[in-house]
């Protein structure tokens, strides 16, 4: 049986890959036909009447008519959808709700229709069969596979069902998946993170485990726990296991770490999915950047992070981005999102086909003397300064000090450290260095005197789990922020004394 089930996972794999190939090889039109789609889809949605989209026949039409929108922007129209109200932003009603907690806008409710839930499943699918094809691995589906995810328990509101995505989606799982599925529903029931991960530890110890998948943050607690019990890495505990897969966050930070605990180098995966659509994945191994998802039913646009805060900056297509650009990602969905800015930033590192790097959130940066410094630039730089060396480092998030007691502002870096590295400041240095190589504003603050080298403050054991504890996102989906441009996560170390 486990034979037929490689055999059968080969060939889908090949289907899969054929397909892909000849959207992807297609970019502009295979765009312009989900385009079109959308606007004539959702025509008569109380969206469609008040934004005329009878009279949409091109992208610049569509620009002139949807001005870009963030969640608040677009909450009166999703308040009508939360209301039980059908034919707002898409056809009928929604069938799902996917709360998220916004920072600045309380819950958000992020609409799943039937048009849009079924891509969020097959991304996720194929970018495995994808992973399968390139390396020809698929012994992987004769064992245990662990998707560390929040609760599939869901409520509902008016009407309509809602849960967290991963909650959602745990729902979808294929029958001749469930078998080889963990944890066991039971505990993926478990609300309180660190409970259930001790649970998740006791059902897998003696399992044969070969994909793990999860935010890397949550499933280094997940392997620490296991050593911590085994007394054994987790690539001894676990002999088959060869396929990490995560989203979310860059995985390099952690990368060190993960191989510490494992024992050996396993092959990943990245995803690059949110409550509001499944947007790329990682397709080949030898490739940096993921693969553009430009047929699920989601239009993309893309603004330049240098002109996104300006009036009225240029919306490009997919066929005008160019290479290594940071640019806000945009997107219009069968689910009924409309020019919705996602808040996070990404740069194309190939053009045949498209695939792009998570650069960072468009909120998320420091430029509090106009730097203009983005969350890729600070894991290069922290990278960098740790090759060919044993630091290794759990966690780490920055923010400026505007207001030292002594001398000049600096950027400071909260670092949770795995193996310390013998002079803090000759580390400093070297992540100073590197962040003046990757920006020039930054490099200009430093040699104009505006600025000092940045200053590392270290922070004890566990203490970024603390963090997201106290605040009610330990667990699940939840991120630390890699930077900020204030001090509010830096305020509550000082306040804590946790440094």
């Amino acid at each position: 049986m486990t034979r037929i089930k490689v055999l059968a996972a080969k060939l889908l794999a090949n289907k899969v890959n054929k397909d892909t190939q000849k959207w992807s090889s297609k970019p502009i039109e295979t765009q312009q036909k989900v385009f079109k789609n959308l606007i004539k889809d959702a025509t008569q949605t109380k969206f469609g009447k008040d934004h005329h989209f009878n009279q949409i026949n091109t992208f610049q039409d569509f620009a002139e008519k949807v001005p870009v929108r963030d969640y608040e922007a677009l909450r009166s129209y999703i308040d009508l959808v939360v209301e039980g109200k059908p034919d707002i932003l898409w056809k009928g009603k929604p069938i799902y709700f996917a709360k998220t907690s916004g920072t600045t806008s309380g819950a958000k409710y992020i609409p799943l229709t039937k048009e849009s839930i079924p891509f969020h499943i097959q991304a996720a699918r194929n970018a495995l069969l994808s992973y399968i094809h390139e390396s020809g691995n698929a012994n992987f589906v004769k064992g245990k596979m662990i998707f560390l995810q929040g609760s599939p328990i869901l409520d509902e509101k008016n009407g309509i069902k809602l849960g967290r995505l991963s909650g959602i989606v745990a729902h979808y799982v294929p029958k001749y998946l469930l078998k080889n599925r963990m944890p066991s529903w039971e505990t993926n029931c478990i609300d309180d993170w660190e409970t259930k991960v001790n649970v998740i530890v006791d059902e897998t110890i003696d399992e044969d485990m070969t994909v793990i998948s999860g935010i890397p943050a949550w499933v280094q607690m997940y392997f620490e726990k296991l050593q911590e019990k085994s007394e054994k890495k987790v690539g001894e505990l676990f002999k088959n296991f060869s396929l990490y897969v995560y989203g979310g966050v860059n995985f390099e930070p952690y990368r060190a770490k993960f191989e510490n605990l494992i024992g050996r180098k396993v092959d990943s995966v990245e995803l690059f999915p949110a409550s509001e659509g499944f947007f790329a994945y990682q397709d080949k191994q030898s490739e940096k950047g993921m693969l553009l998802l430009l047929n699920s039913g989601m239009f993309y646009e893309f603004i330049k992070t240098e002109d996104f805060f300006t009036e009225n900056p240029k919306r490009y297509t997919i066929g005008e981005v160019e290479l290594g650009v940071n640019y806000a990602l945009i997107i219009s969905t069968n689910a009924g999102l409309w020019a919705y800015n996602i808040g996070d930033t990404v740069q194309f590192t190939s053009l045949k086909p498209h695939r792009v790097i998570v650069s960072g959130r468009i909120k998320h940066f420091i430029s509090a003397f106009g730097e203009h410094v983005i969350g890729k630039e600070v894991e290069h730089a922290l990278k960098e300064a740790m090759e060919g060396t044993s630091i290794r480092v759990n966690e780490f998030t920055v923010a400026p000090q505007i207001t030292p007691k002594s001398g000049l502002p600096y950027h400071e870096w909260f670092i949770e450290f795995e193996n310390e590295p013998e002079n803090l400041e000759v580390f400093a240095l070297k992540i100073d260095d590197a962040m003046r190589k990757q920006n020039s504003y930054y490099d200009d603050l430093i040699v104009g005197k505006v600025l000092r080298t940045l200053v590392i403050t270290k922070v004890d054991q566990n203490g970024f789990q603390e963090y997201m504890k106290s605040i009610g996102k330990l667990g699940g989906q939840n991120k630390l922020p890699r930077l900020s441009n204030d001090r509010k996560i830096a305020d509550y170390f000082s306040q804590t004394k946790k440094v």
